[in-house]
């Protein structure tokens, strides 16, 4: 297990279609648990795998008090309603801006033991997460959602934080 450095904006691989995985081998697993640092280490919800410079369809979901949510070959199926939420990125260190998202999610995929998993989310975290990094494998970033990036906004840092970078 290993913390692997965040691709950023400007990184192709942020923009390509994510290849499938073609079978759960020990390398898929040691990408999501290498992904489960990365993650935990830079304070996300969430991560895929072009995020750290692998080019699959992979991602991971981390919210707060439940499990880490493993999908591989994840797809939306289904959603449905609006709403707005604020979100930022890992891969867009610094910034954040509100997002029309779906308010209500259906996701289908495989676990880490290779089953087929379905997974439903309404006006909560889980929801904004799986479109969000569903996104990053087809190569979209929540800033192609908005108009302008002049609707961008930076995120502010404490006094003592001045000059550092942002996870």
């Amino acid at each position: 297990m290993a913390v692997r450095p965040i691709t950023v904006l400007g990184d192709d691989v942020l923009r390509q279609r994510a290849k499938r995985v073609p079978q759960v081998d020990a390398s898929i697993q040691r990408l999501v648990e290498d992904m489960i640092d990365t993650m935990r280490d830079a304070s996300g919800v969430g991560l895929a795998a072009p995020q750290v410079g692998v080019s699959l369809r992979v991602v991971i979901i981390a919210i707060p008090e439940e499990e880490v949510t493993v999908l591989i070959n994840p797809q939306i199926v289904k959603r449905s309603g609006e709403r707005k939420v604020t979100e930022g990125c890992l891969s867009v260190p610094g910034y954040w801006a509100e997002v029309t998202r779906s308010a209500s999610v259906t996701a289908k995929g495989h676990d880490l033991q290779g089953r087929q998993v379905r997974i439903k989310a309404k006006d909560d975290l889980l929801a904004q997460a799986l479109e969000h990094e569903i996104d990053h494998i087809n190569g979209v970033l929540y800033i192609d959602h908005l108009e302008s990036l002049d609707e961008l906004r930076k995120t502010a840092l404490e006094p003592e934080e001045e000059g550092s970078a942002e996870l």
